[in-house]
């Protein structure tokens, strides 16, 4: 009985410690507490035009798994922006193309589809911040995981903005994404 009370304790201890461990893998950003935060960023103004990007990729103990660079062709039509996004990596492997489809709503919040993401990406404007949150099908050396990004923008002023993107799989941040990006004059 002891014996067996003993492995019980045991085998809850390492469950919390599991479990809390697992809690430190994720990383939470709050789009209110930006809502104040100066310049405002503009998605359609920001990538209307010409806008070249620096990119990484880090896995989950920080080694670069990706470097590429990104020049992205955008293009506003009513509610409507178009992104025609180039990849050329450095290190690491992708797609060489991407297209975003990105409508404004009503309620001022966008809708985006790309033909690498599932479904629909949707966005929320926050001051200085911008939040897309939408699922894709990662290939990853032989193998496709069905992850979460959230991607995360800020703007520094009107032509320089940084983006993280945080993806996850069952909740846990498994890699993240850094991106400087330019407005080109």
């Amino acid at each position: 009985m002891i014996k067996n009370t003993v492995k019980f304790v045991l085998g809850l201890g390492i469950a919390a410690l599991a479990v809390a461990g697992l809690s430190g893998c994720s990383v939470s950003v709050e789009g209110e507490d930006y809502k104040s935060v100066s310049p405002v960023f503009n998605i359609e103004r920001f990538f209307d035009g010409n806008v070249k990007a620096w990119g990484i990729v880090q896995n989950r103990s920080g080694k670069v798994v990706q470097r590429f660079v990104v020049n992205i062709d955008g293009s506003v039509s009513g509610d409507t922006l178009t992104l025609d996004e180039t990849f050329d990596y450095g290190v690491g492997e992708g797609p060489t193309s991407r297209t975003w489809t990105i409508v404004k709503q009503s309620d001022n919040t966008f809708v985006g589809r790309a033909n690498d993401i599932e479904g629909s990406a949707k966005g929320t404007s926050y001051g200085n911040a911008f939040n897309f949150h939408y699922e894709m099908d990662l290939p990853v050396d032989d193998t496709t995981y069905s992850v979460t990004f959230d991607d995360w923008f800020w703007a520094f002023d009107d032509s320089t903005m940084m983006n993280r993107s945080y993806i996850r799989k069952f909740g846990i941040v498994v890699a993240e994404v850094t991106i400087f990006m330019q407005k080109q004059r």
